[in-house]
C-alpha cells in the first residue's frame, strides 16, 4: 500500500458559518472546517489525517473538499495532510505510515532515569549552550535543578517498605510501584521511573544540553550530553485575518492577525 502526496498541493482549511448573527456576521462551527486542495490523480480516492490521526475519506475521485473535525484548541496550530490511496484502500487508517511530526511547541523535555542506584540528597542539574553551541556549566538553566529523591521513604525499593500500608501495587511509601515504573530501567529486582525537565519557551534554533548528578557533598558526574536539537516554535493559531492594504506595484499584501 502506497501514500500518494506528489502532486497534492494547495491544501487549505477554511471554517464554515454555522449561522448568521442580527448584523449579518456570521458565527463559526466549533471543531469543523473544510479541507480543500488541488491535485492531478484520476483514479484514487483522498484521505485526510489531521494531527496525524485519520479523520475521512473522499467517496468519488473528483472530489478535492472534504469536511473534516478539527481541534477546537487554539493554542497552537493543526498539521492537515492529503494523500490519495486506492479506492479499495481508502476506508482503512494508515497514520502509522505517516511520519510525525515535530512537537513544535519551542519546549525541549528531557527524560531522566530514576534509579535506586542514585544516591539520597542527590539532584539532575541541566546546563544548555544558549544556542550557542558551547555548554555553560557555570550555571544550571532556570528550573534546571531536580532533587532525584524527596526524602529517604520515597527511595524505599518494593517490599522494604511497610508491608500492606500502601494501595494496591504500592508500597507503604511514595516509591514507584513494581512494575508501574520504566521497565527494564531499575536495577535487578526493582522498579524505576522517569523524571522529565522541561525547558521554557526557546527562540529557533539549535541547542545542546548537559546532564550532571551532583551528590549531596557537591561531587557531580561525569556530564551526559544530547544535541545538536533542532527547536521550532508553535506557529500561533489564528482565528481570523483581515486584509489592511495591497499593494499593487510592489504586489504586496498585509494583513492583520486577529
Amino acid at each position: 500500500m502506497e501514500l500518494i502526496h506528489n502532486g497534492i498541493e494547495n491544501v487549505r482549511a477554511v471554517r464554515i458559518p454555522a449561522g448568521v448573527g442580527a448584523a449579518g456576521r456570521g458565527h463559526p462551527a466549533v471543531g469543523r472546517v473544510l479541507v480543500s486542495w488541488r491535485a492531478p490523480q484520476s483514479a484514487y480516492l483522498y484521505q485526510v489525517y489531521v494531527g496525524g490521526r485519520f479523520v475521512g475519506a473522499t467517496t468519488d475521485s473528483g472530489q478535492r473538499r472534504m469536511l473534516c473535525p478539527v481541534p477546537s484548541s487554539v493554542t497552537g496550530a493543526v498539521r492537515i495532510e492529503v494523500f490519495a490511496v486506492a479506492a479499495d484502500q481508502a476506508d482503512q487508517d494508515w497514520s502509522s505510515r505517516i511520519a510525525p511530526a515535530a512537537a513544535g511547541d519551542g519546549r525541549v523535555r528531557i527524560r531522566l532515569l530514576r534509579r535506586q542506584s542514585l544516591p539520597l540528597g542527590a539532584e539532575f542539574v541541566v546546563y544548555g549552550d544558549g544556542g550557542s553551541g558551547v555548554i555553560d556549566y557555570g550555571a544550571p538553566l532556570p528550573g534546571g535543578s531536580l532533587p532525584i529523591w524527596a526524602g529517604p521513604l520515597d527511595k524505599c525499593g518494593f517490599g522494604l517498605a511497610g508491608f500492606g500500608a500502601g494501595d494496591f501495587g504500592w508500597d507503604g511509601s511514595t516509591a514507584v510501584g513494581f512494575g508501574i515504573g520504566a521497565f527494564g530501567g531499575g536495577d535487578f529486582g526493582l522498579a524505576a521511573d522517569v523524571l522529565e525537565w522541561i525547558s521554557g519557551p526557546l527562540e529557533a534554533g539549535d541547542y545542546r544540553f548537559g546532564v550532571v548528578v551532583r551528590d549531596a557533598r557537591g561531587l557531580a558526574s561525569a556530564p551526559m550530553e544530547a544535541g545538536p536539537v533542532f527547536v521550532g516554535p508553535a506557529a500561533t493559531a489564528v482565528e481570523e485575518l483581515s486584509l489592511l492594504v495591497f499593494d499593487a506595484a510592489l504586489n504586496r499584501l498585509e494583513l492583520a492577525v486577529d
